[in-house]
């Protein structure tokens, strides 16, 4: 199941955060084949973002891994269409993607769910670390293999949550020159 929910933070907390992270640097992190640039989010917001999101699904869960990140006309402009299948060696159940800075763009922007040429939606939870790594190195960047699915459109304090194995990317793949701030989490159901 995809959804999305307006409003996701309260005021005041949405205020408190965009300002901090308009404040603070975005450090460049590396990973094999790609850059982020990230500001970490601290133990109580992920804490927050978790409880919310136990109530909305009802069921107890188990954060991976929360991060701020940025994307804007000169850093992060490539598609990298891919599954959130592996984070950091587990298998996250779900991913949200919070965008938290202003709308800036009035053409269709946001996450972009894809259709692979083989796989289709989605990428099999038996997946092995070999093929994703394939995936990400060989086909994130070849249009030619993908169709796009659905975007869900981008607005100000809107989360989605999605299956993690779902394939998918910003859309489009530049960004404006303030920047497409947003949080990201990886999280899991507890058994």
């Amino acid at each position: 199941m995809i959804y999305f929910i307006d409003d996701f933070l309260e005021k005041d907390l949405f205020k408190g955060i965009t300002e901090k992270l308009n404040n603070d640097e975005y450090v460049e992190h590396k990973t094999p084949g790609k850059s982020f640039w990230v500001q970490e989010s601290s133990n109580d917001f992920n804490s927050y973002v978790l409880q919310k999101l136990e109530e909305i699904e009802g069921n107890k869960l188990e954060n991976i891994l929360g991060f701020f990140r940025i994307s804007n006309d000169v850093v992060d402009t490539n598609w990298r269409i891919h599954s959130d299948l592996n984070i950091q060696g587990e298998q996250p159940d779900r991913a949200l993607v919070l965008y938290m800075s202003p709308r800036e763009i009035n053409e269709l922007h946001g996450t972009a769910l894809w259709r692979h040429k083989v796989y289709g939606k989605s990428l099999p939870k038996q997946t092995t670390n070999e093929e994703f790594d394939r995936m990400i190195v060989k086909e994130a960047e070849n249009l030619d293999m993908w169709t796009i699915d659905s975007i869900i459109g981008y607005e100000e304090n809107r989360a989605i949550s999605y299956p993690a194995h779902y394939f998918h990317s910003k859309y489009p793949n530049k960004s404006w020159k303030k920047g497409r701030q947003v949080f990201v989490m990886f999280y899991k159901i507890k058994q």
